[in-house]
């Protein structure tokens, strides 16, 4: 199928392997008894399905029927694959539903194709309604038990790994294992205890007689400590119950209708009018607003990040870390408390059409009484999400001069896709942007340049085959097959390159879909290095997003009703390879945590298998030959081993693979402590870095420094 002939209603697009968040709408909640990550947009409480939601529920069934590249009917087996995602999204470690609860809900399974079929969304809105009560209930006993007398000095674990753990069967089994959770949840606030002793300890002055040294604060007691630890806690868990029950009907019907549609695979979902709202805010990197990434953390929405020039950044007055306690509209509306409220929905009160005027009512970070912060929105370009290219100067030539490497980081394949339709020329282009960077770096007679795709989960199809013409001069890029359709193939068809020296592409396992693509043809074509983990991520899937709204009504554009993601076709690079589940290794590979973390594509669930077809023909590049990617390795590898920044790295992922393959957690105080202390302080500085850092920050640490001495090797080798 021609991608470009289909139905103007589908945007034709390749996901990375996380969910996607719009930058103002923040991130997860950081409870990690949250459940799903779908829980997005709109107002009311869950009430009972509509005719609308109905009508919506048959629409995706027909469609992924009739579209899914898998082209199965939804049968019994795909049946218990929905229910089984369902639970897991609401109830990863078994803590709220019961066993009786898991029993009635699996026993449906044989009635759910016919429910499908026709729309009943009944069983959907029992198990909410269902784990609505679960969560009263654990609430109140967790709430009870931080108020009971917690021994930390007994030797006990909690299990950790759900697949070991049955729900429980009764209330005492459920108090027991609710009892171990408060108990962590209390541990891992000692941690942060420990971790804010250590960082004030390092910002104190040290000598006792300099005019200039900081007030004693007299130390909290451990009386006190704990005190605060358990009203955080019993604010965090009433809090976490509240919002469950603010979900809507919309926000159930896209959890019900993903847990469908991810039974067929990992990357077919059903996205309501607000998450395709953000969508298209990530995709066009625009929005009208104030300019502000928020989190929530126990009921109040937090400033994490202020968008430099943006209107917030602007008028001065908000602050990183400052609570957003309540949100007015217009010079004189009603300030509405916005305490306990869901973070989307705070959103989009905060969200507005630009020269509009929105208040807020602020806990400053820095202390002090409330104060009012009025704000006019304007349009906010989310720069932070852009390609960004910087020349970085390493080492030195023969003559003395340093090389000049450009690195480029981009942090996905972007395209404003409304703005490009309706052929409007300055519309937002991950391709025009490296473009313009390219020629800066020709300009400025860069040796060398190193594309870093470490973190870049996919975009635009589009995108990922142009943007791969920049370095190489006309050819196939891609291979796309459906079920039954001869492979087609995309390639740049636009003569020339942008950059044609040494290039090296930098990866990580979270370098997904559109990075594969534009990794996997580089490296068959021979025309530069993929240094980084040891593969990508694996996703060689594509999807096509259909609207609704247009689907049922096709007169009509602006009825709300979502739209469907679902997987059409399989992508394979230019030499027959599919990306899937195996991914594009890496030439060189460089020591990192992700190599090791179960984040690939064939760690997901239902994930479709590795295939392949018939290679295409190709004119490769001149570039290294397997002898010098081996000298290359070999040089690598020495420089590595005598790190002392890669050693200290080295025993960090010892540590992770040991804690990984641990299958429950000591809730022993003092072990507790123990084997987390030594990364308690370099994890604060990491985690204040990345607060500091945007997504396309040019990072000059130890590992770009590694990745450039390999630019220079390759170079010089060439």
């Amino acid at each position: 199928m021609n991608i470009n002939s289909m139905n103007r209603s589908r945007l034709t697009c390749l996901f990375g392997a996380t969910l996607f968040f719009a930058l103002i709408s923040g991130a997860f909640l950081s409870n990690p008894s949250d459940p799903w990550c779908l829980l997005q947009s709109a107002s009311a409480e869950v009430t009972e399905p509509s005719s609308r939601d109905e009508s919506i529920a048959i629409t995706v069934g027909a469609l992924m029927k009739r579209e899914h590249i898998s082209e199965r009917a939804f049968d019994a087996t795909m049946a218990e694959r929905t229910l089984t995602n369902m639970l897991k999204g609401l109830d990863p470690q078994k803590l709220y539903f019961y066993q009786s609860d898991y029993d009635y809900i699996m026993s449906q399974k044989a009635q759910l194709p016919e429910m499908m079929q026709s729309g009943n969304l009944r069983l959907a809105f029992v198990i909410y309604k269902t784990y609505l009560a679960r969560v009263d209930e654990r609430s109140a006993m967790m709430v009870e038990a931080l108020n009971q007398p917690i021994d930390f000095t007994i030797d006990e674990e909690m299990t950790t790994e759900p697949d070991l753990l049955s729900y429980p069967k009764n209330s005492t089994e459920a108090r027991e294992r609710v009892r171990k959770r408060v108990k962590y949840d209390l541990l891992v606030l000692m941690m942060d205890d420990l971790r804010d002793e250590k960082k004030g300890d390092a910002e104190t002055p040290k000598d006792e007689n300099s005019a200039e040294a900081a007030p004693a604060t007299p130390p909290k007691t451990k009386e006190e400590k704990h005190k605060e630890s358990v009203e955080k806690l019993q604010k965090r868990y009433t809090s976490f119950a509240k919002r469950m029950h603010q979900i809507n009907n919309d926000e159930l019907l896209e959890m019900y209708l993903t847990a469908m549609t991810m039974a067929y695979d990992p990357h077919s979902t059903y996205m309501s009018p607000s998450t395709v709202e953000n969508f298209e805010i990530q995709m066009k990197l625009e929005l009208d607003g104030i300019g502000a990434t928020l989190s929530s953390e126990d009921g109040y929405v937090i400033v994490r990040h202020l968008v430099p020039g943006g209107a917030a950044d602007k008028e001065g007055s908000l602050k990183v870390d400052d609570k957003i306690s309540g949100v007015g509209q217009g010079a004189d509306g009603a300030i509405e408390d916005v305490v306990d409220m869901k973070l989307d929905d705070v959103v989009k009160k905060i969200r507005g059409k630009q020269g509009t005027i929105v208040r807020l009512e602020v806990l400053p970070a820095a202390g002090g009484p409330k104060k009012i912060v009025q704000i006019t929105r304007s349009k906010i370009e989310l720069r932070d999400s852009e390609a960004k290219g910087e020349i970085l100067e390493v080492g030195k030539k023969p003559d003395g001069k340093p090389y000049r490497v450009g690195a480029i980081n981009l942090p996905s394949f972007y395209m404003d896709m409304r703005g490009a339709q309706i052929g409007f020329g300055e519309y937002k282009s991950s391709t025009k942007d490296v473009q313009r960077i390219l020629e800066n770096f020709n300009q400025n007679q860069v040796d060398a340049v190193v594309l870093d795709l470490r973190m870049n989960g996919g975009g635009s199809l589009v995108e990922a085959i142009r943007l791969t013409g920049l370095f190489i001069d006309l050819g196939p890029v891609v291979q796309v097959k459906g079920a039954e359709e001869r492979p087609s193939t995309h390639s740049d068809v636009e003569p020339g390159v942008a950059w044609e020296g040494p290039l090296v592409v930098v990866i990580n396992k979270l370098s997904a879909s559109a990075s594969e693509i534009l990794a996997g043809a580089i490296q068959d074509y021979n025309r530069g290095l993929i240094v980084g983990d040891a593969t990508t991520h694996g996703k060689g899937t594509v999807q096509t997003v259909v609207d609704l709204g247009r689907m049922l009504f096709r007169s009509s554009s602006t009825l709300k009703f979502g739209s469907l993601k679902v997987t059409i076709q399989q992508f394979y690079r230019p030499l027959g390879d599919s990306t899937q589940n195996h991914g594009v290794k890496s030439d060189i590979e460089i020591p990192s945590i992700t190599t090791h973390m179960d984040i690939g594509e064939s760690d997901l669930d239902y994930a479709m298998p590795f295939d392949k077809i018939e290679p295409k023909s190709i004119r490769k590049w001149a570039g290294a030959t397997p002898e010098t990617i081996s000298a290359l390795r070999a040089r690598s590898t020495e420089r590595v081993a005598a790190s002392s920044d890669f050693q200290k790295l080295v025993k960090k992922i010892d540590f992770y693979k040991e804690q990984k393959g641990r299958k429950s957690v000591t809730l022993n105080a003092e072990k507790f402590l123990a084997e987390r202390a030594d990364m308690i302080e370099e994890e604060n500085e990491n985690l204040q870095e990345a607060g500091m850092r945007s997504a396309n920050d040019i990072k000059r640490d130890f590992y770009l420094e590694e990745v450039l001495n390999i630019t220079i090797d390759f170079l010089n080798a060439m």
